[in-house]
C-alpha cells in the first residue's frame, strides 16, 4: 500500500469515528431531553394523583411512560398508573398495567408490590362471590404466590388475611350448592360438594357443617361406617361445635340440648312475668 493510501484511510478512519461521537453526542443530548420532558410529565402526575384527580393522574404517567420508555422512570410510571386506575376503581385498566409491568420488569425491585396490588384488584372486581369465581381463583393464585415468594414482607402477612377471607368465600358457595342437592336429595352431588370443603377448605368456618352433612347424608343411604367416619372426625376436631351436637342427636334419638332447656326456662319466666301485669 502506498503512503498515500496509508494517509486517505486513516483520513477516513477519522472522519468517520468523528461522524460517530457526533451522531452518539446528538442522541445523548435527545436522550437528556426526552427523559427531561418525562421526568416534568411524571411529576405533573404525582401531583395530580396528591390532588384527588386520579384519572388526569393515570393520563400523565402512561404519557411520561411512552415519551421515553427506556428510561428508569418508566417502570416507575407504569406502576403509578396502575394505582391511579386503582384508586378510581377501574380495576381492569389497573391490572393491564400491573400485568404490563410483571412481564416488561421481571426483576424489579417493587414485583412484590406489583403482584400484590394485582392479586388486590381481582379480589376487589368481585361482584357476587356466588357467581364471579374467576376474579376470586386469580385473586386466591396471586396471594399465594405472594406467600410462596415473598415470604417475609408485609405483604405476605396481608396476603395470608385475604386467603383466609377468600377460602371462606369458597367454602360459602360450595355449602350452598351442597345444601341445594341434599334438599333435593342428590345425595351422590350433595356428597362431592361438602367433600370439597373438607378437603380443600379445612381452616374455614363452614368445615363443621361440611362433616355433619357428610355424616347425615351418609346415614340416609344406610352407609353407616362412612358416616361414623365423619361423625368422629367431627368429634374429635370439633367437640364443643353446635354441628356436632347436630350430629349426636342422629345416633341419639334422646339427646337433647341443654342449652334449649335453658332457653325454654328463660322463655316460660318471661311469660309468667308477662302475665303479672
Amino acid at each position: 500500500m502506498s503512503n498515500f493510501s496509508r494517509v486517505f484511510s486513516f483520513i477516513f478512519i477519522l472522519i468517520l469515528s468523528q461522524c460517530t461521537s457526533s451522531k452518539e453526542l446528538k442522541e445523548e443530548i435527545v436522550e437528556k431531553d426526552l427523559e427531561k420532558q418525562m421526568v416534568e410529565i411524571y411529576k405533573e402526575g404525582i401531583k395530580s394523583l396528591e390532588e384527588g384527580d386520579n384519572l388526569y393522574a393515570a393520563k400523565k404517567f402512561n404519557e411520561a411512560e411512552a415519551i421515553y420508555p427506556q428510561s428508569i422512570w418508566a417502570s416507575k410510571a407504569i406502576l403509578m398508573s396502575a394505582y391511579a386506575y386503582y384508586e378510581l376503581n377501574f380495576l381492569t385498566s389497573a391490572i393491564e398495567e400491573l400485568d404490563r409491568f410483571i412481564l416488561k420488569y421481571p426483576k424489579h425491585k417493587n414485583l412484590s408490590y406489583a403482584h400484590f396490588l394485582r392479586a388486590i384488584c381481582y379480589f376487589e372486581s368481585v361482584v357476587d362471590e356466588k357467581k364471579d369465581l374467576e376474579p376470586l381463583v386469580e385473586s386466591k393464585k396471586g396471594f399465594n404466590f405472594i406467600i410462596e415468594n415473598y415470604p417475609d414482607t408485609d405483604f405476605a402477612m396481608d396476603a395470608k388475611y385475604k386467603l383466609e377471607l377468600i377460602n371462606n368465600i369458597l367454602a360459602a358457595k360450595e355449602m350452598y350448592i351442597g345444601r341445594y342437592y341434599l334438599g333435593k336429595e342428590k345425595w351422590v352431588a350433595a356428597i362431592n360438594r361438602f367433600k370439597k370443603v373438607v378437603k380443600y377448605y379445612d381452616t374455614t368456618v363452614y368445615t363443621p357443617e361440611a362433616l355433619h352433612r357428610l355424616v347425615e347424608v351418609y346415614y340416609r343411604l344406610g352407609i353407616i361406617d362412612e358416616s361414623k367416619k365423619y361423625a368422629s372426625v367431627l368429634g374429635y376436631n370439633y367437640l364443643s361445635d353446635r354441628w356436632y351436637k347436630e350430629t349426636y342427636k342422629i345416633y341419639n334419638k334422646n339427646y337433647s340440648d341443654p342449652m334449649l332447656k335453658i332457653k325454654k326456662n328463660k322463655k316460660s319466666l318471661i311469660e309468667k312475668f308477662k302475665s303479672l301485669f
